[in-house]
Parts: structure tokens; C-alpha cells; sequence
């Protein structure tokens, strides 16, 4: 028995050598910590069980037979954040430098099925050099079979993936059909095709960096949720995360206790928003006023910025919330806001989290770089999104909602649930000015010189009898005019009411969403 307990500790020791010591210290000096290293500061200590410690590769063509490491360059397993079960993986990049073959494959395939099984999110730090070529297509069906559970866990259990080294080719389609993606600086990238490949086929000289660094997926282009300083800051980044997150679609919600009491006024709110409709504010002020504690946890906040996506708890409770930012673009609706709102709206309504939207939009933004970039599809992915969406949803009109644009953002016509607008709100097709001129252009001209005097009056006129939020609470499109200072009042007290809500879709194979 002392033989095999001490083969055992020998084994276990050669496992957690990974790629040697050598190799170890390559992937510190480029500032990264080893796969191991990154789970033992993501879950709670003591608490990772490893699954498939022992497995290894099965090719034998190109010298591998002769190159063997136990686990085979992927670290599998389950563990707590928090009281929370979650089950991770994370590559090796001492290990072949980290490329996946058909048994490493198949240790994460094993973990995304145990994670659907059990109902917990499915965490996956990636540090990988791609498909081992060795392997051939065996090494492409691996990635395949990721994908495939990819899809099957998509809307079941939470899937958060974190980049912190090389991710390209083949490889960025499974993080890319994950929740969440986080970046670290300096040390991520995620391509199609690198830089060499690019220069060879279309003659540009970029770098990686350039091509597919955190600063582009988290500003340009919206792959990324999150861009971290550091692997440290990466991984904090999930652990808070997964506190506003159920296990997965049949559960509701973590409630953590909070001293913020709900009877709290915010009288704050009624000086951060001006009276006069084209000066902009900070709608994040307002989030953190209404918030537990003044915390909002903010989604992609690099990315389609005049739109604010993330969570915030009322009374111990998630909610997921999306806001017109008033102070960049004037809080319009174009492309990337809409595609940013509709994918958040998605995720809070597959996991059960109530929808908080507060409004304040001019409309959708012109122009032919919005036409021509396909702003009518992109835009209807927002407005399906919603109404799609049969989690509990509160909205409340903060000023402006003009338009196409105040039907998308939970209008009560698209299913919301109970909808409130401050006095401030103007709720109309347009803006004073903008509808004075198509409703009075022949009265203008005919004025004369008098036309700017005729224009002003009339434009006053119709900002006295529509630039206010009384007309649709006469029509029932709103359930309450409310002063700001009760905002985080009413905002619990509708949450409690909707707490058993109970909606369905007709039946239906899947929804045909605008892609």
C-alpha cells in the first residue's frame, strides 16, 4: 500500500509540474500566472476537486508519443466562489504551449456536461496557441464538440470565458458564444487570422495588438465585456460577477444583504437631471443613487457607450439594468447601443433577472454610416429583444423618449410591466422643434418676417401641451407620474409585486431573432 500511495504522490507531483519549471518561469516573466495558479486565486481554498488529472494525449505521429504530460495541457475541475458551485477550466500554456487536441477536448467537454447536470455556471480561462496541428482534424473535432456544448449550454447554465493569452483561429468561437468575455491587457488577443496571415493576403501591417488586442474588443468591436489590468484583476472581475448570477435557468437570483434600507429617498436625482432637454447628465449618477450601496456593476462600459448595461441590487436583489446615457451622443440608439442592450436583455431574461430601464432618447441616430451599417436590423434586435422578454420589467422615462425609440425601450405597448416617467419626460414622435417644422411649415413661411417669432410661439405651444408626461398617463401607456425622490422606493415595491410573475411566449421550435 506505501508503493502505490507514494506512485500516487509521484503521479500527482508530475501533474502539477506541468510543463516544468522552465516554462513556469517563461509564463511569469511574461506576466501571467500558470493555469493552477489562476484557479487557486479564482476558487475558494480547499475547494477544487480536479477531474481527468491523469489523462494524456493518444497521438503518435510527429515525435508526440515520445512528449507526454499528465493532464495534457488543460486543468479541469469543480469548485466554490463564494457558496457558490461552479465548475472551470483553464488552459496550460507551459503544455504545448496550451493547444488543444482530442483529449483535452474531451476534459472540457466532460466539465460543460457535469455543469449543465448539476445547474452551475461554467467558468473557462483560456491561454491556448490554438488546434495542436499534430493532431490534425482530430484536433478540429475537439473544438467542435466545445462548440456544440457551447450552444446546448447557451441560456441553461451561465458560460463565462477569460482570455488571458492567445486565442486564435478556430478557438475565439467558443468564448465568443459564451455570456461573458474578460481580456487582460497587454497579455490577450483574440483573431481569426494573425498578423502574418493578414499581411500575406491583404498587404496590412498590423500587430497583434492592433489586430486583436483588449483596447479594440472592448472599444471597437464589443467582444469583450471587461478589459483587466492584470490576471488578478481578471479574475476578481468573475468572482463578482458570478455574485449577481443564479447557477442557472431554473433558479432565481442570489440575494445578498444589504443596510441600504428600501425606504431610502433620493431626492439627489431631482438636481442631477436638468429641465432643459438638450443639456446632457451622467445617467450613471442616477443608477447608483436608486442602487443598494451606490453600486453598479457595469457591462462593457468601453463599448456602445451611450448605452449603460450591468446589474445593481435593490433590496438584496439582482436586477439587470439598461439606460440612455444622455452625455454621450445624447443618449441615441444606434448600432452597437442596440446590439449591446438586446444581448444583455437576452441573458437577464434566460436567467430569471428582472429588467430595470430607465429612458432618456432622442430617437435612433441618423445618418448613412447608421443606414448603411443596417441600423433597422440591428435596431430590431434591441425592440425584439424585449419583447421576447417575460422577466418582471419596470422602465421609467427620466426626460426624453421620442419616437421609434421610446416604443423599443420597454414602452408598456412591448410588454412592460409597470412603466413610471418623472415630470420631466416628454413623450412624443419628436422633439418640439422638429415638429413644429413638419406640422406648421406653411403658417411659418407665411409669417413672413414674424416666421422665427410665429415658429417659437408655436413651437411653445406644443412643448406646453405634449413635451409632458400627463397625455399617456391619461391614455394608461404610463401607471404613475412620480417625483425622483421616490424613485428607489417605487422601483422595490414593483420588483416585490412582479416577484411572481408568470408569462409565456406562444409555442414555437425557436424564435427566428434578427441576426
Amino acid at each position: 500500500m506505501k508503493h502505490l500511495l507514494e506512485q500516487l504522490e509521484a503521479l500527482n507531483k508530475q501533474a502539477e509540474a506541468a510543463g516544468g519549471t522552465s516554462r513556469i518561469e517563461k509564463q511569469h516573466a511574461s506576466g501571467k500566472l500558470t493555469a493552477r495558479e489562476r484557479i487557486d486565486l479564482l476558487l475558494e481554498k480547499g475547494t477544487f476537486i480536479e477531474v481527468d488529472k491523469f489523462v494524456t494525449h493518444e497521438c503518435h505521429d510527429f515525435g508526440l508519443e515520445k512528449q507526454k504530460y499528465l493532464g495534457d495541457g488543460v486543468v479541469t475541475g469543480y469548485g466554490m466562489i463564494g457558496k457558490r458551485l461552479v465548475f472551470v477550466f483553464a488552459q496550460d500554456f507551459t503544455v504545448f504551449g496550451g493547444s488543444l487536441s482530442n483529449t483535452y477536448s474531451r476534459k472540457i467537454c466532460k466539465i460543460m456536461d457535469m455543469a449543465m447536470e448539476m445547474g452551475a455556471p461554467v467558468i473557462g480561462l483560456n491561454d491556448s496557441g490554438g488546434a495542436r496541428i499534430q493532431e490534425g482534424v482530430r484536433s478540429l473535432a475537439g473544438y467542435a464538440g466545445i462548440f456544440l456544448r457551447n450552444a446546448q449550454a447557451s441560456g441553461v447554465v451561465p458560460q463565462i470565458s477569460a482570455i488571458m493569452g492567445p486565442c486564435a483561429g478556430g478557438a475565439v468561437y467558443s468564448p465568443a458564444l459564451t455570456d461573458f468575455i474578460c481580456m487582460v491587457k497587454n497579455t490577450s488577443y483574440m483573431f481569426i487570422t494573425g498578423p502574418d496571415v493578414v499581411k500575406s493576403v491583404t498587404q496590412e501591417d498590423v500587430t497583434k495588438e492592433e489586430l486583436g488586442g483588449s483596447a479594440i474588443h472592448a472599444n471597437r468591436t464589443g467582444v469583450t465585456h471587461f478589459s483587466a489590468e492584470n490576471d488578478i484583476d481578471c479574475i476578481d472581475w468573475i468572482r463578482e460577477l458570478i455574485s449577481y448570477l443564479p447557477g442557472n435557468n431554473m433558479e432565481e437570483p442570489p440575494f445578498v444583504a444589504t443596510k441600504d434600507v428600501p425606504t431610502r429617498l433620493t431626492p439627489e436625482i431631482t438636481d442631477m437631471i436638468p429641465t432643459n432637454p438638450n443639456q446632457p447628465y451622467d445617467m450613471k449618477n442616477v443608477i447608483n443613487s436608486i442602487a443598494d450601496d451606490a453600486t453598479f456593476f457595469e457591462i462593457q462600459e468601453s463599448f456602445g457607450r451611450n448605452i449603460l448595461i450591468g446589474f445593481i441590487r435593490l433590496n438584496g436583489k439582482t436586477v439587470g439594468v439598461v439606460a440612455n446615457q444622455p452625455c454621450v451622443l445624447a443618449g441615441t440608439l444606434d448600432i452597437d447601443a442596440s446590439i449591446k442592450a438586446a444581448r444583455f436583455v437576452r441573458f437577464c431574461d434566460s436567467f430569471n433577472i428582472p429588467l430595470l430601464t430607465l429612458v432618456d432618447v432622442p430617437g435612433f441616430m441618423p445618418g448613412t454610416d447608421q443606414e448603411y451599417g443596417g441600423i433597422i436590423r440591428h435596431g430590431a434586435k434591441l425592440l425584439y429583444a424585449y419583447c421576447e422578454a417575460t422577466v418582471p420589467k419596470v422602465t421609467v422615462i427620466t426626460r426624453k423618449a421620442y419616437g421609434g425609440a421610446y416604443d423599443v425601450m420597454s414602452s408598456k405597448h412591448i410588454r412592460g410591466d409597470v412603466n413610471f416617467a418623472y415630470p420631466t419626460a416628454e413623450i412624443a414622435v419628436m422633439g418640439a422643434e422638429g415638429a413644429v417644422n413638419v406640422i406648421f411649415h406653411k403658417e411659418i413661411e407665411k409669417a413672413g418676417e414674424q416666421a422665427e417669432e410665429k415658429r417659437q410661439k408655436l413651437v411653445d405651444e406644443y412643448r406646453e401641451k405634449f413635451a409632458n408626461p400627463y397625455r399617456a398617463a391619461e391614455l394608461g401607456y404610463l401607471d404613475e407620474v412620480i417625483s425622483p425622490e421616490i424613485t428607489r422606493i417605487r422601483l422595490i415595491r414593483s420588483f416585490e409585486m412582479l416577484a411572481n410573475k408568470r408569462q409565456s411566449n406562444p409555442p414555437k421550435k425557436h424564435s427566428n431573432f434578427p441576426l
